[in-house]
């Protein structure tokens, strides 16, 4: 499922209201209409964030899903589940993210440095999902799209 911000959710990032707490604000801003449920999940699982807390969201009227084949409420998905559209598993997903990720931080130089510490501290599939949004912010839609590809597709 996709989820995206209503206006209301948007108020209430820009406005810091509307109940979320610092570790929901964080999941909050995944939310962009691109990314799916178990995407966001995986990403924002080392902060402990649950589809109770998803939920919640969207029962204060925050996030709201898209498409017509949008659910409206979040069922029991698991953080490491793969995305549906592929048979490959978290593993094989995580060894060929791995080298297109240190390449891409590495190429940021000092720049990047923190990052690409990351990265290489990466120890499975959760960790490297957790760090694909600072890569993208790093490189850009661009460079990210053979990350995301070899993520998320």
């Amino acid at each position: 499922m996709i989820l995206v911000k209503t206006p209301s959710g948007q108020e209430a990032l820009k406005e810091r209201h509307g109940g979320l707490t610092s570790r929901q604000r964080s999941a909050f801003i995944l939310f962009d209409g691109k990314r799916t449920l178990a995407q966001v999940l995986a990403a924002t699982a080392p902060m402990g964030i649950t589809s109770d807390d998803v939920q919640a969201m969207m029962d204060q009227g925050l996030l709201v899903g898209t498409g017509s084949g949008a659910a409206t409420s979040v069922g029991g998905s698991s953080v490491d589940e793969a995305p549906k559209n592929s048979d490959r598993a978290p593993t094989q997903r995580y060894q060929a993210a791995y080298p297109i990720a240190t390449e891409l931080t590495a190429g940021l130089g000092l720049r990047g440095f923190r990052l690409n510490l990351a990265v290489e501290g990466a120890a499975g599939y959760d960790d490297l999902a957790a760090l694909a949004p600072k890569i993208r912010e790093a490189v850009g839609d661009a460079k990210y799209a053979r990350l995301n590809q070899a993520l998320f597709a």
